[in-house]
C-alpha cells in the first residue's frame, strides 16, 4: 500500500472543528504541533512577524489523500490570509514502533 503524509498549517481557532471533522471522517490518527512562522500573511504589529498556528500530520494511504485534504480546507476555510496551507508528500516507509511492523 502506498501511503502519502498530509501536513496542514492551520489557524489555531479552526483546530476544534478540523479535529472533530476529522474523527468523524474516520481518519485513525494525526499529531498535532503548535508551529510559529509567516508567509503571505504577516502581523505588522508583532517585533518578529510571527503568529502561532497549529500543525497537523496525517500518514494516509494514496487512496484516502484528496478526501482528507479537502476535508481539511472546507472545514478550516474562513477566507482569510491566514487561513494557512496544505503540502502532501511521499512517505518512503512506514513503521510501527510497538510491533516493529512496516
Amino acid at each position: 500500500m502506498i501511503f502519502k503524509v498530509i501536513t496542514a498549517t492551520i489557524n489555531v481557532q479552526m483546530l476544534e472543528k478540523v479535529e472533530s471533522r476529522l474523527k468523524d471522517f474516520g481518519v485513525p490518527g494525526v499529531s498535532i504541533s503548535a508551529t510559529r512562522g509567516y508567509g503571505v500573511y504577516k502581523n505588522f504589529l508583532r517585533r518578529d512577524w510571527l503568529e502561532t498556528h497549529a500543525r497537523i500530520q496525517i500518514y494516509a494511504p494514496q487512496s484516502r489523500v484528496d478526501e482528507i485534504v479537502e476535508a481539511i480546507m472546507e472545514t478550516a476555510y474562513a477566507g482569510l490570509e491566514d487561513d494557512g496551507n496544505i503540502a502532501v508528500g511521499p512517505v518512503d516507509a512506514l513503521y510501527r514502533i510497538s510491533d516493529k511492523e512496516k
